[in-house]
């Protein structure tokens, strides 16, 4: 069994990209610049957006963050939206979700410039991706494509089964998988909530996608020996033993599966610090297309 170790990999795509950002300060050049908008002051996602900050500080990036408050209006924020996408001083941005129940999530979605979205998520990206066009892809099935790749997973001719078909990872992973290119060439099949029997589709899988948000869901019996394991499930788990009062947790039994599985990655360390990396790659390549026009 080998450890998919996103955290290394993150470090190692963040210094090559540091390394770029080094040559262009060299040449006078402007730097990427990533914003992030964030209404409200959700745990999780004051997490995430701070990590982004501070990886962008890393790397050389500009970096301006959006505080708006909980109570921001949905208009207020499609004007702030509205505001960064003629801004060209701002190469690519992010709106952070979950948004505030009373603003339309995806109205939101659809205002921003589909060439600064470093998400993906707008449809104009998305469906270029679909067909296998130049686009920005999803932070998180980017890297776990990048992670397959850079490990050498073999993915041609063989059985994938994704677990989840949310729009952020489940569907774009299932098609990306099954494009040609690398780490893809694979069969795909897509199951969900509803999918009856599903234990029957994992156990034939050669790799298993699991982005289903529910703990230690996928067990040892549910594979078969030598699968490889994407685990993308992020869970806090409340536990008064611990420290900060909760364990994270994935969507994958690791201790069961990891006697069988011939990769995996862990959860935390696996496919959440790809997809900051990956956001960052985003971020350069909006910049290099901006240039270029």
């Amino acid at each position: 069994m080998k450890i998919l170790d996103g955290k290394k990999v993150s470090n190692d795509i963040k210094d090559e990209i540091a390394a770029e950002v080094a040559e262009m300060k060299v040449r006078g050049e402007k730097v990427p610049h990533l914003a992030a908008v964030l209404v409200g002051n959700d745990g999780a996602s004051l997490t995430y957006v701070g990590s982004k900050v501070r990886s962008c500080k890393k790397i050389g990036f500009e970096s301006t963050l959006i505080h708006l408050p909980e109570e921001t209006t949905e208009e207020e924020l499609l004007a702030q939206v509205a505001a960064l996408n003629e801004n060209d001083d701002i190469d690519g941005y992010i709106v952070q979700l979950p948004l505030p129940k009373h603003i339309d999530e995806q109205k939101v979605l659809m205002a921003v410039d589909a060439d600064k979205d470093v998400d993906g998520f707008h449809p104009t990206n998305f469906g270029k991706m679909a067909l296998d066009m130049e686009s920005f892809i999803p932070a998180t099935p980017y890297g776990i494509m990048e992670l397959l790749h850079r490990y050498e997973v073999d993915t041609e001719g063989k059985h994938t089964v994704v677990i989840g078909r949310s729009h952020i990872v489940g569907r774009p992973i299932s098609i990306l998988m099954s494009q040609k290119g690398k780490a893809a060439n694979s069969t795909v099949t897509l199951t969900h909530s509803r999918t009856k029997d599903l234990a029957s589709f994992t156990k034939a899988a050669d790799i298993v996608v699991s982005a289903l948000g529910v703990p230690d869901f996928l067990k040892a019996d549910m594979v078969k020996k030598g699968v490889v394991i994407i685990d993308v499930g992020i869970t806090r788990v409340p536990d008064d033993t611990k420290p900060k009062g909760y364990y994270i947790t994935g969507d994958v039994d690791f201790d069961e599966i990891s006697t069988k599985a011939s990769f995996i990655t862990p959860v935390p360390g696996g496919v959440g610090p790809m997809t900051i990396a990956m956001l960052l790659k985003n971020t350069l390549i909006a910049r290099e297309r901006h240039r270029n026009k």
